[in-house]
């Protein structure tokens, strides 16, 4: 089992949170999915690919765009939450 954490982008509430997690555990071999909204990251655990291609590709089917996390890079702050009942966005959340 491995661990592989990665920065996605476009997360800005709790419905995205949940799309991202569900869309991880869609994945094939995943056993553990944790994603924290502040910081923009999901470690991801289970039998998986090291280079994470299989799980970036589930999260950007969902349009939520990812790569490695590399601790040398810096994240940027989420956007400030601007929930509201869905008006359409991604998979219905209303900040996409």
């Amino acid at each position: 089992m491995n661990t592989v954490e990665l920065e996605v982008q476009g997360m800005t509430c709790g419905a995205c949170v949940k799309h991202v997690t569900k869309a991880l555990q869609s994945v094939s071999g995943v056993s553990r999915v944790e994603v924290d909204l502040a910081n923009g990251r999901a470690r991801v655990e289970g039998d998986l690919q090291v280079d994470g291609a299989a799980l970036i590709a589930a999260l950007a089917s969902e349009d939520y765009p990812a790569k490695l996390a590399s601790s040398a890079e810096s994240i940027q702050s989420p956007k400030t939450s601007c929930c509201q009942p869905s008006q359409g966005g991604k998979n219905g959340c209303c900040c996409g």
